[in-house]
């Protein structure tokens, strides 16, 4: 889409014009969609990111200076909304960040894309903490420091998710490889 028609459409969307707020949403939700569903644990969490994070992109549309991406300012608020429902919920789930656990795998890596779901699906399968270090360190690049503030964790902490992380997905790639 042309940048003129996305300044048109956010400016219409800064004064609350319903209309325009759809179009962003529908430019921009399959985007943000697949943002969201890296931190969720279900495809109903990732849904409930991704309209928490529009209700946001639209209630703090002020908070936007122009420097950057608009596209970069709502990934932004999308990974922060996740991080705050990973806040919420982190007490919910049983596994704790410390804890691992095994899962099996069915699939087989055969091509590219396939190969690429795999790799997906086997980060989903890792426990909350460790998934969601891994996401803003390897995937958003954010730094040790930047994550331990964001999730209220100590920087070594971050950094032995990551490595655990990591380790985590090592095994399941050589279990994965001898299936």
């Amino acid at each position: 889409m042309e940048n003129i028609n996305l300044n048109r459409i956010w400016q219409s969307c800064q004064a609350q014009d319903k209309k325009s707020q759809a179009q962003l949403y529908s430019i921009f939700s399959k985007k943000m969609f697949v943002v969201c569903m890296r931190y969720a644990q279900t495809t109903l969490e990732a849904e409930d990111i991704l309209q928490n994070g529009f209700i946001k992109v639209f209630t703090k549309h002020h908070l936007f200076d122009g420097k950057g991406s608009l596209e970069g300012w709502i990934k932004r608020i999308m990974v922060n909304t996740a991080i705050e429902s990973y806040r919420q919920s982190k007490e919910k789930y049983t596994d704790s960040i410390g804890e691992q656990h095994e899962n099996t795998i069915h699939s087989h890596l055969t091509s590219d894309t396939s190969s690429y779901k795999d790799l997906l699906k086997l980060i989903k399968e890792l426990p909350l903490g460790y998934r969601t270090v891994f996401n803003l360190y390897a995937i958003e690049g954010y730094s040790h420091k930047e994550i331990a503030e964001m999730l209220g964790i100590s920087e070594g902490n971050s950094k032995s998710q990551l490595s655990r992380a990591r380790q985590a997905l090592q095994q399941k790639l050589i279990k994965e490889n001898t299936i």
